[in-house]
């Protein structure tokens, strides 16, 4: 029998950081995701970011200079990460956000 599908974790933030480059094109700085404390108080969360890379020397000279850069099309990519180990992404730092949950 085929297996049965993932169980959801719970809600999640999913963030798309965008940011002027070199040239002053709007470019992805950043996509991280974190799941939603259900646990009642303040909760303070560390993302780390990441932005996908083109896989060849050619597309990334391509993209640096047209100034369109690889992006994720559907979110959900970002929240369920399957399928991320296929893709080529850069560590890009940290977003730290709070909580205050009731």
């Amino acid at each position: 029998s085929p297996p049965d599908p993932p169980v959801p974790a719970g809600p999640q933030i999913v963030l798309s950081v965008y940011g002027p480059d070199f040239f002053g094109h709007d470019v992805v700085r950043g996509y991280g995701a974190v799941h939603v404390p259900f646990v009642p108080g303040r909760h303070k969360r560390t993302i780390a970011m990441f932005v996908p890379e083109s896989t060849s020397r050619l597309q990334q000279l391509t993209s640096w200079f047209t100034g369109r850069r690889p992006e994720f099309t559907d979110p959900r990519v970002v929240a369920q990460g399957e399928g991320r180990e296929v893709t080529r992404v850069r560590s890009q730092g940290f977003v730290t956000i709070s909580f205050n949950v009731i």
